[in-house]
C-alpha cells in the first residue's frame, strides 16, 4: 500500500516499530517524563509564546474542536467562523450545538479569505474567531498572521485548527497571536489516529481554568492539573502518545519544525510540477503544503480514488458531500518520497491510457 491521503498517513519504520511493543501501564514517572517531553517539544515546535501548556485528549481531532467550543465560549460570547469547507463547517455546527451565538464567513471552495473580506466584520462586537488554517476539504491555507491581526485589534479569542498545517505550513503562535493550537496525531505527527492535541497560550489557560464545563471528559481545566505531573485524568492511548514521543524526537533530530515544514513543502512542489501534464485542475486560490486538491477534468473524482486503490494499491483521499465527484486530494504529509510521486503519476498516466481519466 502508498498511502497519499491526509491521514492516517504513511508511518516510519521507528514509529512503527513502537507500535508493536508491549504498551505499558501509564501511571508511572517514566510515562511522566515521556508526557511532558511531548509537551515540550509540540510548544517548541509551534512557537507557543511563553506560559503556554498543552493537553493530550484521547480522541479525534473533531473532539478537540468540541473541547475547546465547549471550555472557551458560551451563550455570552459572539464568534466568527471561517465556513470555506467541510472542517469549517463544523465549527458552525459545533457553535450551534453548543448554543454560542456565531457568523460565518462562507467561501465557495477552494477561495481564499481576502483582507477585505475579513474587515467587513470589524468592529461588529464579536468576541472569538474560530478557523481551520488549513481547511483540509479543499486545501486551501488562510494567513494566520491576518487573522490574527484582526483579533488583536478587536479583541478576539482566536482559535487555530491547524490540524493539518501543523508542521506542513509556517506557524508562529506567539507571533499570529493565536489562543488555541489543535492537531493530531495522524497527520504531519505520522502517528496511528486516536490522539488530538490542544495548545493552550496563557489567556486560554486562564480563561479554561475559570470556567466550568457542563462535561467530565472534555473538561479542560481538569486536563490542564493532571498535565502538570505528565498525566490525564482518563486512560489515554497509551501506544499512541508513545508514538508521539518518538516522532517528536525524530523530527527534533532531522532539524526541528523548519525542516519538516520545508520537507512537507518540497514534496508538494514535485508532485505539483509532475502533475502539470495531466488533465487535472489545481482548486485551491492559496495552496496549503499539506495537499493537493485536484478535479480530474475528463473523469469522476470518485471513481479515480476507487481505481487506485482497488487495481494499483494506491491511496489518495476522496471528498464527500458536494464534491464527491469532482475533486479529490492528494497528500503530501507522512513517510512519503519524490519516488512514492513519480509512482502516483505513473498510475495517473496509465489510468490516462485505459481511458479512465
Amino acid at each position: 500500500m502508498l498511502n497519499f491521503t491526509v491521514g492516517p498517513v504513511m508511518c516510519s519504520d521507528e514509529v512503527r516499530a513502537v507500535g508493536g511493543e508491549q504498551v505499558p501501564y501509564f501511571r508511572t514517572p517514566e510515562f511522566s517524563a515521556v508526557m511532558l517531553e511531548n509537551e515540550r517539544l509540540m510548544l517548541e515546535f509551534a512557537k507557543a509564546p511563553e506560559g503556554s501548556r498543552a493537553v493530550f485528549m484521547t480522541n479525534s481531532s473533531t473532539g478537540s474542536m468540541e473541547a475547546v467550543v465547549m471550555n472557551c465560549f458560551d451563550e455570552s460570547d459572539r464568534v466568527l467562523v471561517i465556513d470555506g469547507g467541510s472542517f469549517g463547517h463544523r465549527f458552525v455546527q459545533l457553535s450551534e450545538i453548543h448554543e454560542v451565538p456565531y457568523e460565518a464567513i462562507q467561501l465557495r471552495h477552494g477561495q481564499r479569505l481576502t483582507r477585505e473580506q475579513l474587515y467587513a466584520y470589524d468592529g461588529k462586537g464579536f468576541t472569538g474567531l474560530l478557523v481551520n488554517i488549513d481547511e483540509t476539504s479543499t486545501g486551501v491555507l488562510y494567513d494566520a498572521e491576518m487573522l490574527g491581526s484582526f483579533c488583536k485589534k478587536n479583541g478576539m479569542f482566536y482559535v487555530c485548527d491547524c490540524v493539518s498545517a501543523f508542521l506542513a505550513d509556517p506557524f508562529d503562535m506567539a507571533r499570529c497571536g493565536a489562543d488555541v493550537m489543535i492537531t493530531g496525531s495522524q497527520k504531519v505527527l505520522a502517528c496511528p489516529p486516536g490522539i488530538s492535541i490542544i495548545l493552550l497560550a496563557p489567556e486560554a489557560v486562564r480563561r479554561v481554568t475559570g470556567r466550568k464545563v457542563k462535561s467530565m471528559y472534555f473538561n479542560l481545566a481538569d486536563a490542564l492539573k493532571n498535565m502538570e505531573r505528565g498525566q490525564t485524568p482518563f486512560t489515554p492511548a497509551v501506544g499512541i502518545l508513545r508514538q508521539i514521543n518518538a516522532r517528536l524526537k525524530e523530527i527534533e533530530a532531522a532539524g526541528g519544525a523548519e525542516a519538516e515544514i520545508a520537507r512537507v513543502a518540497a514534496q508538494a512542489r514535485d508532485f505539483r510540477e509532475k502533475a502539470k501534464e495531466l488533465p487535472f485542475e489545481f482548486v485551491s486560490e492559496s495552496p496549503a503544503n499539506g495537499v493537493t486538491p485536484i478535479h480530474p477534468i475528463h473523469a469522476d473524482a470518485y471513481e479515480v480514488f476507487t481505481e487506485l486503490k482497488d487495481h494499483y494499491g494506491i491511496w489518495i483521499c476522496p471528498n464527500g458531500g458536494d464534491m464527491k465527484n469532482t475533486v479529490f486530494r492528494v497528500g503530501h504529509i507522512g513517510h512519503l518520497t519524490h519516488e512514492d510521486n513519480t509512482t502516483l503519476i505513473n498510475a495517473f498516466k496509465d489510468l490516462l491510457a485505459r481511458g479512465k481519466l
